[in-house]
């Protein structure tokens, strides 16, 4: 049985570690406020953005934009792959890791290639180690994503599927369900499918949209042009969104790690307290018990 001392000092160093954890807990909680505000600042214009898109599509009818178009063989995938710079955010990026391997060998059973975009030091560093260069990547903006990385990210990749070296483009991050939940989402970034927006059931502002919209619009120079227009801005509107949604979600996981951290390490001390008081009271008894037969020789 340990002594008294190691005890104690065992006792002050996960004290210590809970006082970080909480500090961690107090900070991420912070940043969770500051990263919610800009994913409301930009959702709505994520949104008008789908229903401008699904409008504009339903009057041109069909289009030859090369990012609408899907590609006969898909051999070339591109998977953006959105983590943080950082750990201690529980399974934030194992999560997204470990997809993005089950997907990678998916698409190489199916017989294509796959290369990868590093967002966040713990994708650039996961891939390299395992020899995989990454086509691009991007640290230290995880907690704080720009436009010009959303922008660097739609270039390379409208770049590549118009030129035909990308056939498929795909996204994979977690989303920021709440303030305490996040879930993991894998969308197809490229090609469009502008029937989808139209379809979907969480999109109806959209198609309310398009209809209010019938006869009252003039596009210059074209239908087409704007199309051709908004589909790159599409492009990054989405990456950005999925950017700025990443770091809030970060921000949650790591909430919930520390304070599970914390919660662990209290009940730590509170065990390793009882045991303190009982090896304690073991000492003190025996000490007791070793005066009182010390004190009996003697009279004998």
């Amino acid at each position: 049985m340990p002594n008294l001392h190691d005890i104690d000092r065992r006792i002050n160093s996960v004290s210590s570690t809970k006082q970080i954890t909480r500090t961690m807990e107090m900070v991420a909680a912070a940043k969770i406020r500051r990263a919610g505000e800009r994913v409301a600042a930009a959702t709505p214009y994520a949104e008008s953005m789908v229903e401008m898109l699904a409008n504009v599509a339903k009057r041109v009818g069909g289009s030859e934009n090369a990012l609408l178009r899907k590609h006969d063989e898909v051999k070339n995938v591109l998977v953006v792959v959105v983590v943080s710079d950082r750990g201690l955010a529980g399974g934030f990026n194992s999560n997204v890791l470990r997809h993005v391997d089950r997907l990678t060998k998916k698409k190489q059973a199916a017989g294509a290639q796959v290369s990868i975009v590093a967002c966040g030091k713990k994708a650039l560093g996961y891939f390299t180690y395992r020899n995989v260069e990454p086509a691009l990547s991007f640290a230290n903006l995880s907690a704080d994503p720009t436009v010009e990385e959303a922008n660097g990210i739609a270039s390379y990749a409208v770049d590549g599927y118009a030129n035909g070296t990308i056939d498929e483009v795909i996204v994979v991050y977690n989303h920021a369900k709440n303030a305490a939940e996040q879930k993991l989402r894998e969308e197809v970034l490229l090609p469009i499918d502008t029937e989808a927006f139209a379809s979907d059931k969480g999109n109806g502002a959209a198609e309310a949209a398009a209809e209010e919209l019938q006869g009252d619009v003039i596009f210059e120079p074209s239908p087409e042009g704007v199309l051709d227009q908004l589909l790159p801005a599409y492009v990054r509107t989405t990456l950005y969104h999925a950017l700025i949604d990443s770091a809030a979600a970060e921000q949650g996981a790591r909430r919930n790690a520390m304070m599970s951290a914390t919660d662990n390490a209290t009940e730590m001390v509170n065990t390793l307290t009882r045991l303190y008081n009982r090896v304690r009271q073991g000492a003190i008894t025996t000490e007791i018990s070793e005066i009182v037969g010390g004190a009996a020789a003697l009279e004998d």
